[in-house]
């Protein structure tokens, strides 16, 4: 039965949603990085490379990462180079990396923080490591990255080493920052696996090469030992790689992912296979993706071994790293250098296999490879133009499906299909062609000549790139062809530029003595032929050109050129790197770009990018970049008298912000922010209370002379009557589309919004009672046991006291216009408030009680009480008040039932309600399974708020997405509901709440995590409400028997403070 079940499920997988899976992943990426005491992250990430110059390039880049928000400040970052620049096979750079990261501690993170008291162990040292030393280590939680080696069949990702190639998967999501790199999504990877060592000490390795897409937060880990992932695949892709025999008999945890390891083979036959029972039952084998993690004991033990001597490390040649842990292995492994001692320190703890059947193994071998991955499954996440500066389609001729990252393009150049090109300037007259690869090429203009631009043209699938070399002024320029192998030898059918290197040879008169030497067992391949020539840029192209095979007509000069001229070959490339030059170039051609697009946006456009994000890559050019921020600076007062009309000020006075911070101006930068809020609150009323006299919200200077009325629909009368009005309202519970209803977003783009109105423990909460009285003066009283008397109507002024509790009627009764209208000459009020609702629920109480408030006192003064006229004054009260805030909140309060409302920006700003018409059925469903729970956090919104508004007006990319992605969701949701589709709003509400995270970390807690983990198993969907950060949940049952036995379990777990309230939808 078991093995059927096995059999089914693995036919039966899909692959991973590689959209769906990096999205997950990156979210969860952000999230560890912005709040790592409530996500964990990797106390450590080690990079191993082949020698210590790329070490040096390694902590550059893994400096510009953290500087970048995609690694935690609190992370450790390490570059370990194998021991003498001698290459090691993975499992000695393992060890090797483990002692070295050790020694970091020690020496740098021991000193600062005083964590550690014990000696390094010196290198080459036989003694024991101290056991405090690795007891502290075996505690960390480690992300280990093998990424040295020569890439040889990847050449032109040699200088930057290929983790750091670009791969622009999701990079349209945040146009003004960095190219994503393939480094960057293993991270997001990784920091989903990070969850399943829990608090357990370990190691998480990874090789350089491979993208695993995978839900690595699924990930299950035995305990105490080392778990290999795999993936089932093809017996004819097994052939080429390593493959894991998994036990048939042995389940872990009663899952059928994880199994024992029998066996590992390398590029085993198909009798091979057969032989160690290798095949499953679906006629397929596991693959060895090199993903192994270890924790707990057995962690420990590899961190004992890793401390105990360096020396075990540099004999340590080419043995296997998992060997010692698999027992049928321990015959061979007792052969091989110090074989015996690995058996006895690994050999006690079994490995397991842990099998993601949806992985998708996405591998970076080859050139071929890099482009299949652009225009293959991802080809649709692949931003194809992203931070680069490209002339208009008369001038140029750049293919659509060409992707052109991080470089400037000068008009006359033309790119091929399917092309790559990244961190270049090209200049005119250069032409790419199809399936070719452009990286670090920069092409300067002809000096001293006004005439046609020089022309060179990359042929189709080819490959060009740049590499500067220590003592050389210029860079070396490089080429081959796409599909050329390095280590293909002339023997063996090897290529130079896609042809034979004897047709090469032939065609341009090279001997084989001019690329190899004639003495030693030298094998003749393109690795180490001496090809290259070293003179001066244009020099080089030309020569390139005709190495291609593309310049005949000057054959003999070319030839006699290349002959005199110095050369290097591949290997003397890799080795002679200049690699500070090299990070140097790169940084100022970013920060180059970054300024031209920064100085487009100031000079023609609307401040639509996000200067803040580019200003930080103009500063890497240090001097002279805070000089160009400053620049910019002297433009901003021209930018609002040119645009007065269409540029927001609060957008204006944003980036006046972010420039000031960009010059370490932060004095003035923080009295400009008061401005900032000033002109958002101003937007806001301008948009809201169109249609309403200026006067409404000024003090006035005397109630005793009667005024004219106004055009407000109010019909005031004078003389006094006993009146006696109540309101009582509903909260509001919103499923999806908060925060698009807020200002300035919803002044500048559209809004959505579901949510329901319902009344707690059988009761509607919020309410009012307001009565006129014959003594004049106005007396306010709350629940709270507050009261004020205002005998002084001139006292109500702006700005009102943060603390002050009865702002809220003091703002309403300034709205509504009671003040102006003279109503309370001869006459006063009492107004009663209550919310039973515990403080900071989330629930739109304020706003609802400000609707109440608003809608009592047009009764009593025969105003218009519709529900739309509140709304919009409701609007304009919170800007009075200083608390911000969209429409949602009263139009849930005010509109009974389940809603979509749609807001439309523009003077003045338009809501649009519509009613859903729910089934008894729905309503009867919604109320079983959907349980509204007080978590007992008390949140304030205000401070949400402020973070999220300011992201908006300095034009976050990202939070913009997550806002429209959210509106968009309400719509989604509104057909699910419809449809009585319960569980897609569950999955809406899921992806809401993700969205709600991204805009802002602290919205959730550790006691809200661990509910919704709690909550999970019974759970389709679940969010908090409103802004987030604490007040009530919703739990949306997965049916009627879930959500009973949820609600019991809540009431009587201890570790959950919770209530559950009673609730209906309010229909009335």
């Amino acid at each position: 039965m078991e093995t059927e079940r096995r059999t089914r499920l693995s036919r039966t997988k899909q692959k991973a949603d590689l959209e769906g899976v990096l999205r997950k992943s990156w979210y969860h990426l952000r999230l560890a990085v912005r709040h790592p005491s409530r996500v964990s992250t990797w106390d450590a990430i080690v990079l191993t490379a082949a020698s210590p110059e790329q070490a040096e390039l390694y902590e550059w880049q893994l400096s510009r990462t953290k500087r970048m928000g995609r690694i935690a400040a609190s992370t450790v970052t390490l570059a370990v180079p194998d021991p003498h620049g001698h290459r090691i096979g993975s499992g000695a750079a393992t060890l090797h990396a483990i002692h070295a990261l050790a020694a970091h501690y020690q020496k740098v993170e021991g000193m600062k923080n005083g964590v550690l008291g014990c000696p390094v162990p010196n290198e080459g040292s036989e003694d024991e490591a101290s056991s405090v030393l690795v007891s502290f280590i075996a505690k960390r939680h480690i992300l280990l990255l093998h990424a040295g080696g020569d890439s040889k069949r990847v050449p032109w990702a040699n200088p930057m080493g290929k983790v750091f190639l670009p791969l622009p998967y999701l990079a349209a999501d945040d146009p003004d920052g960095p190219v994503p790199l393939l480094f960057d999504h293993i991270l997001a990877i990784a920091s989903c696996a990070r969850q399943a060592f829990k608090n357990e000490g370990g190691v998480f390795i990874m090789t350089g090469d491979v993208l695993p897409c995978f839900d690595a937060s699924s990930l299950i880990l035995p305990e105490d030992t080392s778990c290999i992932i795999t993936v089932p695949i093809t017996l004819d892709v097994a052939s080429n790689h390593g493959v894991i025999v998994a036990s048939k008999n042995e389940n872990v945890e009663k899952s059928y992912m994880v199994s024992s390891v029998d066996n590992l083979l390398q590029k085993p036959s198909l009798e091979e296979l057969v032989k160690n029972n290798a095949i499953l039952d679906d006629g397929r084998t596991l693959l060895d993706t090199g993903i192994i993690a270890v924790r707990g004991k057995g962690w420990l033990e590899l961190v004992k071994l890793a401390m105990s001597s360096q020396s075990l490390v540099s004999e340590l040649l080419k043995s296997r790293k998992e060997a010692a842990w698999v027992p049928a292995r321990h015959e061979w492994l007792r052969l091989r250098p110090l074989g015996e001692e690995l058996v006895n320190s690994l050999g006690k703890q079994k490995m397991f296999s842990y099998c993601a059947y949806d992985l998708l193994f996405l591998h970076f071998g080859t050139s071929s490879e890099v482009l299949d991955h652009l225009s293959g499954t991802g080809s649709g996440l692949v931003g194809r133009r992203h931070l680069c500066s490209i002339p208009a389609t008369n001038v140029s001729d750049i293919a659509a499906s060409a992707v052109v990252l991080s470089s400037k393009i000068e008009p006359g150049v033309s790119i091929g299909d399917d092309s790559l090109v990244y961190d270049s300037s090209i200049s005119s007259g250069v032409q790419i062609g199809s399936l070719s690869i452009v990286v670090s090429i920069n092409v300067p203009k002809v000096k001293g000549t006004t005439e046609s631009p020089y022309r060179f043209m990359l042929p189709d699938r080819h490959c060009l790139w740049e590499v500067p070399l220590l003592g050389c002024t210029e860079k070396v320029i490089v080429y081959c062809g796409l599909h050329d192998n390095p280590k293909d030898t002339l023997s063996e059918d090897g290529t130079f530029c896609g042809k034979p290197w004897k047709k090469v040879l032939y065609d341009l008169g090279i001997q084989e003595s001019d690329l190899w030497s004639s003495s030693g067992v030298q094998k003749k391949c393109l690795w180490n032929a001496k090809i290259f020539p070293v003179l001066s840029y244009f020099e080089m192209l030309d020569l390139a050109s005709w190495l291609m095979g593309l310049n005949e007509k000057r054959s003999k000069d070319f030839l006699e050129l290349w002959r005199s001229s110095p050369r290097v070959s591949l290997e003397e490339l890799h080795r002679s790197i200049d690699f500070p030059k090299m990070c140097i170039g790169s940084s100022n051609h970013q920060a180059e770009l970054a300024a031209g697009i920064a100085k487009a946006c100031m000079n023609y456009g609307m401040l639509g990018r996000n200067l803040s994000q580019l200003c930080e890559e103009i500063l890497q050019k240090e001097v002279s970049g805070v000089e160009i921020c400053k620049d910019f600076l002297d433009l901003c007062p021209k930018l609002l008298e040119h645009n007065s009309k269409l540029l927001p000020k609060s957008r204006a006075y944003q980036v006046q912000v972010d420039l000031l911070r960009a010059c370490s101006n932060e004095p003035t930068a923080s009295e400009l922010e008061h401005k900032v809020w000033a002109a958002v609150a101003d937007e806001t009323a301008s948009a809201v209370r169109y249609g309403f006299k200026e006067h409404l919200l000024e003090v006035p200077n005397s109630i005793s002379t009667p005024s004219s009325q106004i055009n407000n629909g109010y019909n005031v009368n004078q003389s006094f009557h006993a009146r006696s009005i109540k309101v009582e309202l509903p909260v509001r519970v919103d499923f999806v589309g908060g925060w698009s209803d807020t200002p300035p977003w919803s002044l500048e783009r559209a809004g959505c919004v579901l949510n329901m109105a319902i009344s707690l423990r059988g009761s509607l909460p919020v309410g009012t009672i307001i009565e006129t009285t014959k003594e004049t003066g106005v007396f306010v009283c709350d629940d709270a046991g507050n009261e004020l008397l205002i005998d002084d109507l001139t006292s109500i002024a702006t700005p009102f006291d943060t603390n002050d509790p009865f702002r809220l009627v003091k703002s309403a009764l300034l709205v509504t216009g009671v003040i102006h209208d003279n109503c309370l000459i001869s006459a006063g009020l009492r107004i009663k408030t209550w919310a039973n609702v515990p403080r900071g629920s989330g629930l739109g109480t304020s706003s609802i009680l400000a609707a109440a408030v608003v809608k009592g006192l047009v009764q009593i003064t025969d105003g218009d009480a519709s529900n739309e006229n509140v709304a919009r004054l409701v609007l304009v009260l919170e800007q009075i008040m200083g608390t911000g805030g969209g429409w949602q909140d009263q139009i849930g309060g005010l509109y009974p039932g389940i809603k979509f409302t749609a807001s439309f920006p523009g003077i003045p700003l338009r809501l649009q309600v519509t009613p859903l018409l729910a089934s008894p059925q729905l309503i009867l469903e919604l109320q079983q399974r959907l349980l509204v729970v007080f978590t007992g956090q008390v949140r304030l919104a205000h401070q949400v708020l402020q973070k999220v508004v300011t992201r908006y007006l300095r034009r976050d990319n990202l939070l913009v997405s997550s806002i429209k992605r959210l509106a968009e969701l309400a719509k989604i949701g509104r057909e699910a509901l419809m449809n009585c589709d319960l569980d897609d709003l569950g999955e809406i509400m899921l992806e809401a709440w993700r969205l709600h995270q991204e805009l802002d970390p602290y919205c959730s807690n550790e006691f809200v995590d661990r509910l919704f983990e709690f909550a999970h198993p019974y759970c389709c969907g679940y969010k908090l409400v409103g802004a987030g950060g604490g007040g009530f949940a919703l739990l949306l049952a997965k049916d009627a028997e879930h959500a009973k036995e949820l609600g019991r379990l809540l009431e009587e777990d201890s570790n959950f403070e919770v209530k559950v309230y009673e609730w209906n939808i309010s229909l009335a």
